[in-house]
């Protein structure tokens, strides 16, 4: 009876996660791309970044504790770094990286972009749009390949 249950709230967690990403990604960025005072730009990618951040950190808790659990009470983690445990494999991996951006983001972004961000927003919004096209890609093929590999496809 748990490990249902456990799977529902993994993936209504995975679903605002992943579709929070896809919406930053495919609506906000678009939107921030077509804005023309830099300021602005900041402004909106600001308000909105600090909100969602919340959100996505609440996310990919549930779903790393869920997750984690389903593992052992599966029996699952046996099979992690093997073809039999791809889904599973993936899914932790993309997870992680996520865990690693998220907690460590303003270190990371102040690597990356330095000094620059206050000369050419434009050139760093379209690096993280990018960047944000990529996750969304790895993320969409870890909830492909472990929908696959659920259901029989391995």
């Amino acid at each position: 009876m748990l490990v249902p249950v456990l799977i529902a709230v993994h993936v209504l967690g995975v679903v605002i996660w992943i579709g929070g990403v896809a919406f930053v990604t495919m609506i906000v960025f678009p939107m921030i791309m077509r804005m023309e005072d830099s300021f602005e730009k900041v402004l909106f990618f600001q308000g909105m970044e600090h909100r969602f951040a919340r959100i996505a950190k609440s996310s990919v808790a549930v779903v790393g504790l869920t997750g984690g659990w389903l593992l052992y009470a599966t029996g699952e983690w046996l099979y992690l770094f093997s073809m039999k445990g791809i889904g599973p494999t993936l899914m932790v991996l993309v997870w992680t990286f996520y865990l690693f951006v998220l907690l460590f983001e303003g270190k990371i972004f102040r690597v990356i972009f330095g000094g620059r961000a206050a000369q050419d927003t434009g050139k760093i919004f379209s690096l993280l749009s990018r960047f944000h096209w990529v996750v969304l890609a790895l993320s969409l093929l870890a909830v492909g390949v472990g929908v696959w590999a659920g259901h029989g496809g391995v």
